[in-house]
């Protein structure tokens, strides 16, 4: 099934959808969007963002709701941004700061979803080469505290180490890559510049290496998959997907609207299934969670 980080990127490229172009009413959409998607009852929200929907409940307008934290959740919704956006950087920053602030407002969050999405963009441009795309992120996250771990990340690609160097070179602590952007993003870029052909092993190598790795895992997947195509993720983990409304089908359909702009905007989701199927999410994580508490362990 879907986690929240595939739930945020579709609402993310629902309203650019919706907008047509506006920044405002790309803020408006995606304001509803995260409201709505809060009142679904979702089994995983960040404490950040659960803050930022409840003072959009309560009345605040998106450029005032985000919390002043650091989380990685803005970065989960910037590839598609990156994707969408890459030709014009400047409408690229305008949007990815919309979706940054809405939920989170510290300076290096809005680095972190920057670095993404150009990372997204540029790797539908052919551009995985580290030198390369650390010399053009480099002007765009200035005054960050990203910048320096992100040096480091791109030279460990370049020496080609194993993701368990990686981490000890970064100084990691044992329980993996944490939800704070700057360990998430240096270790999503790092994967995706050291197996930006191989879906598969970028995945499994952010995965592995434990810690946040619903996001970690889908912001090297949203990376790799932009390099490598649909076509050259596994067969058996594109057909393992069982969810709904969120289909295969309707995400492949969401993706056409995206490539194909100006589209009839954004794609009808069939949201009174959202409560059964979050239930049903919520049970099946829970079980997984008794049963690691069980022999054989």
């Amino acid at each position: 099934m879907l986690s929240d980080d595939t739930e945020h990127a579709c609402m993310a490229a629902q309203a650019f959808l919706a907008s047509r172009g506006d920044s405002r009413r790309f803020a408006r959409s995606l304001a509803w969007r995260l409201r709505g998607w809060f009142a679904m009852l979702p089994a995983g929200v960040g404490l950040a963002t659960a803050k930022a929907i409840l003072k959009l409940w309560i009345g605040f307008p998106p450029h005032r709701s985000g919390i002043y934290s650091a989380g990685n959740g803005p970065a989960m919704r910037s590839p598609v941004l990156g994707a969408m956006l890459v030709d014009d950087v400047d409408r690229l920053r305008e949007f990815v700061s919309i979706s940054t602030r809405i939920t989170h407002t510290h300076p290096d969050a809005e680095a972190g979803a920057i670095a993404v999405a150009l990372a997204a963009g540029y790797a539908m441009r052919g551009v995985v080469d580290p030198a390369t795309f650390l010399a053009k992120v480099r002007p765009h996250i200035i005054g960050s505290g990203l910048l320096e771990r992100l040096d480091s990340a791109v030279q460990l690609a370049e020496r080609r180490v194993s993701m368990q160097i990686y981490l000890q070179e970064m100084g990691l602590p044992p329980r993996g890559v944490s939800g704070y952007i700057n360990h998430t993003v240096p270790a999503a870029i790092f994967c995706w510049l050291r197996w930006p052909g191989d879906f598969r092993t970028a995945v499994e190598e952010i995965v592995l290496a434990g810690g946040d790795t619903d996001s970690t895992g889908a912001i090297v997947g949203a990376l790799v998959g932009a390099s490598v195509g649909v076509q050259n993720i596994p067969v058996d983990w594109r057909e393992g997907v069982i969810d709904f409304p969120r289909t295969s089908k309707w995400l492949t359909r969401l993706s056409d609207r995206l490539a194909n702009m100006p589209a009839d905007g954004p794609l009808p989701l069939c949201w009174p299934l959202l409560p059964a199927r979050n239930a049903l999410f919520l049970t099946i994580v829970l079980l997984h969670g008794v049963r690691r508490l069980l022999p054989p362990y």
